[in-house]
């Protein structure tokens, strides 16, 4: 926990936002395409700071939904802060956190290992929204969810799943297979024998099922997974969660603060069948660290993977609001796309590494338009890393090797998020969405590109600068 000064040195993202708006009409410039009908929700946090005191780690500020409404040309917006325990906590001058924060997150959940009694984890559901039956979720890696409203994004209380599947960590990441509706999703638990629990659940539904329940070395901190048609892909890299130390009398920093990176240990494809549960293969290769895939698919009898590598675990101290406070993102190492070929039915346990860059520049936050996930695909989107004092949007064509992109000095670009124009044929057929910031300009905009080209459509201004986001999902049904 960091104490707050007069001049703390931050950009516009990491200061708190204290004003909610409501169906607030933006300001637009340019053409937003009359077909673009729907919602992009997205999550981060909104808040660092309770009292004088501020949270160590950009995981941990308060978790802030933000409403960009599409009908008829025009933008409107909403924001507002989940009203949770972690919310009326900070209000009282106490804050909660559970990633790289001093609030013993680490000695709850160690407690909970040892089986003393559970812990309380944090409810400040900060990372990613997902729609489960009629049901929209906030969503952390911490095992509590948060419903809200799509359109006054009003919270609903807890949402609890109606199972015992064990869970003390949880993935904020649900991939949806665009072809069935399903879902998928896992969780991990510790104690003598660590396991991943990979779940499903049924389109249309809010109900799990459990598909396999498999060993998990380390375990390693799993961020994201992949699906294909007939296999889940978890990366368990070298960055392992070590309970022990948060037993330790300096283990006090959260998750963060458990964590520890394994420079001589590989990265372990874990590879399972869809519908036996069986764990098919656990190739090996050389180490390095990823926050999230690209996507993947099957060809032939080779299971393709791309995700973002970074060469190893210093990324995620890389965002602490202290290293931030000095550069930042520049403090950041960039991760590259890489891509990897597995063969589930190999006798041995190798995986191939594709030698030759994907894209020569820093990349995150990758995403690739609906009908091409879990499937051979063309085109990747994704946020541009290695501009200093800013970055932006990139479009990759895998086919052709060459990349488009679209930047401003002194912006700072977030997620993209691709719709498909209705029944357009072409992949790259829709819009791009991202909303970014203008650090000198100290605004916050929302951003329409047009997805084949990459050149501006539109643009709509803010009526506040908020925060830096995570994730967030386009709902066509949301308008």
């Amino acid at each position: 926990m960091q104490t707050m000064t007069a001049d703390d040195g931050l950009l516009a993202g990491f200061r708190s936002l204290e004003a909610e708006v409501t169906d607030h009409r933006l300001p637009t410039s340019g053409s937003v395409p009359e077909w673009l009908s729907g919602a992009l929700i997205r999550n981060g946090p909104g808040r660092f700071e309770s009292g004088d005191d501020r949270v160590s780690h950009w995981f941990d500020g308060l978790a802030m939904l933000r409403r960009y409404a599409f009908d008829d040309g025009t933008i409107r917006y909403t924001n507002r802060f989940l009203r949770t325990e972690a919310h009326a906590a900070a209000r009282d001058g106490s804050l909660e956190g559970q990633f790289g924060t001093d609030v013993g997150f680490a000695r709850r959940l160690a407690a909970w290992v040892q089986a003393r009694g559970p812990p309380t984890p944090t409810d400040n559901a900060s990372v990613h929204v997902a729609r489960l039956g009629d049901h929209y979720v906030a969503l952390t890696e911490a095992p509590r969810r948060v419903a809200f409203d799509p359109v006054t994004l009003e919270t609903h209380g807890e949402f609890r799943w109606r199972d015992d599947l064990p869970e003390h960590l949880a993935t904020a990441h649900l991939t949806v297979d665009p072809t069935s509706g399903e879902t998928i999703g896992y969780a991990t638990t510790f104690g003598r024998n660590p396991q991943y629990h990979v779940y499903r659940i049924e389109n249309g539904t809010a109900t799990r099922e459990l598909i396999a329940s498999v060993p998990a070395i380390g375990p390693g901190y799993v961020h994201d997974c992949s699906v294909t048609p007939n296999y889940v892909v978890l990366v368990e890299t070298p960055l392992r969660i070590a309970i022990w130390r948060a037993l330790t009398p300096w283990g006090d920093d959260g998750l963060l603060d458990a964590l520890v990176y394994d420079h001589d240990r590989p990265v372990r494809f874990v590879v399972i069948d869809r519908d036996t549960g069986d764990l098919v293969a656990e190739p090996r290769t050389d180490p390095f660290f990823t926050f999230h895939h690209a996507n993947a698919f099957e060809d032939d009898d080779t299971l393709v993977l791309d995700l973002v590598a970074f060469p190893d675990g210093d990324v995620v101290d890389g965002l602490t609001l202290e290293a931030l406070s000095q550069d930042g993102f520049d403090a950041a190492p960039d991760g590259r796309l890489r891509r990897f070929r597995i063969d589930p039915h190999a006798s041995d346990d190798r995986v191939v590494r594709e030698q030759a860059t994907r894209y020569p520049g820093g990349l995150e936050f990758p995403t690739v338009a609906p009908s091409a996930r879990s499937r051979p695909y063309r085109f990747l989107y994704g946020q541009t890393t290695d501009r200093r004092g800013a970055n932006g949007l990139v479009k990759l064509d895998l086919e052709t090797g060459t990349a488009t992109e679209w930047w401003k000095s002194g912006w700072y670009v977030e997620e993209p998020r691709f719709v498909p124009r209705p029944g357009g044929a072409a992949e790259d057929d829709g819009v791009v969405l991202a909303t970014a910031i203008d650090v000198e300009a100290a605004q916050s905009l929302v951003l329409v590109f047009d997805a084949e080209t990459l050149s501006e459509r539109a643009r709509a201004t803010l009526p506040h600068v908020a925060p830096f986001g995570f994730h967030g999902r386009f709902f066509p049904d949301a308008a």
